[in-house]
């Protein structure tokens, strides 16, 4: 069974939804880049 096109609405909280995680992503992927790179700092003191 075909679902129904969704309404604008509804396109735009699923693009939201979408963009909120891929922020909170980014975030985490930033924050272990910069977390083994004080990592590799560390082991060379």
């Amino acid at each position: 069974m075909a679902q129904p096109d969704p309404t604008p609405a509804d396109d735009e909280a699923i693009r939201k939804r979408q963009r909120s995680r891929s922020i909170v992503t980014a975030l985490i992927l930033f924050a272990l880049v910069v977390l083994f790179y004080a990592i590799s700092i560390a082991k060379m003191l």
